[in-house]
């Protein structure tokens, strides 16, 4: 593909882009599960629903009500279901937390970044917790807490939004409880680096890849952790990307990687023909896919420099 080739692709999911993103993200699937695991997501869904209808009171029970409408693309009712739960529960950390989320799949980012705000602030006020997982890894522990998990997304709604000071402040604040374990480390890390070298602070963010090492240990974050090395410096981009296609969340992880460090070392074309091929082929509600639609769209624009900054 050619540079003028994914500025065509790019400037085609621009002009559909609003069309595509309300039918893919806003309505449910019409037919037939046809395969088991989206029905094993069905049945979980059916079996959070009547645990709510027997249970209307519960927080717990409206919380995985729209977890799971969420897990099955249906982004739009997800949403409705936690805010529901919300006139409950107005002092909900989880409800806001899981709805600041899925306000990041629909675009919302300002929405997004009032739940997420709220919710630290209800979170700071009480323990911690493991945030029980609803589509488990296959050792079935979980990677995140609520307040790390509330900070994870605080921070990149920030920086999708184009606060990118503020998403550097969350960020590095949270640190600390992203050490909890390699997954949760090595996520927070790649956005914290894209963050710092987009405001012009790659020494900062090379500093914070010294602690990465090669044989972490990892329940599901591999495709986060082989960025980390790329940016690095110690995985070349051939390496990074080998045996992974677009379509993938991990060709999106991966590829958005090799962009930003593409453009950060003044390959624009390399960049944009990365991020068509992200945007082009999703998944839609992926984040390196999210951000890929920012990026390319700085990248187009007749200010943008370097890293694509906005």
């Amino acid at each position: 593909m050619t540079g003028g080739d994914a500025e065509r692709i790019l400037t085609r999911m621009r002009i559909l882009g609003l069309a595509v993103l309300t039918l893919a993200l806003g309505c449910a699937c019409a037919t037939a599960p046809s395969d088991p695991a989206r029905a094993a997501q069905e049945r979980e869904l059916a079996e959070a629903e009547a645990r709510l209808a027997r249970e209307p009171a519960s927080e717990e029970a409206a919380v995985w009500v729209g977890r799971r409408l969420g897990y099955l693309g249906r982004y739009e009712e997800a949403i409705a279901a936690f805010t529901r739960g919300l006139e409950h529960h107005p002092d909900s950390a989880w409800l806001h937390r899981f709805r600041g989320h899925r306000w990041i799949t629909l675009r919302r980012f300002d929405r997004a970044i009032a739940d997420l705000e709220r919710a630290r602030v209800l979170a700071a006020a009480r323990p911690d917790e493991v945030e029980p997982d609803g589509q488990p890894n296959a050792a079935g522990v979980p990677i995140g807490t609520l307040r790390s998990n509330i900070a994870y997304h605080l921070g990149l709604a920030l920086f999708l939004s184009g606060d990118l000071t503020r998403a550097a402040d969350v960020y590095l604040a949270a640190l600390p409880l992203a050490r909890a374990n390699d997954d949760r480390y090595v996520s927070h890390l790649f956005w914290t680096w894209i963050v710092l070298v987009e405001l012009g602070r790659r020494e900062e963010a090379l500093r914070l890849l010294e602690p990465v090492r090669p044989d972490m240990r990892l329940l599901e974050n591999e495709d986060y952790h082989a960025a980390l090395l790329h940016f690095r410096g110690d995985l070349s981009r051939d390496a990074l990307l080998a045996g992974h296609e677009p379509g993938t969340i991990a060709f999106a992880t991966r590829a958005h990687a090799a962009a930003r460090l593409a453009a950060l070392e003044g390959e624009q074309d390399v960049a944009r023909e990365y991020y068509a091929q992200i945007v082009f082929g999703g998944p839609l509600a992926a984040f390196s896919v999210i951000a890929a639609e920012v990026a390319s769209g700085a990248l187009d624009a007749p200010a943008a420099t370097g890293g694509g900054a906005r």
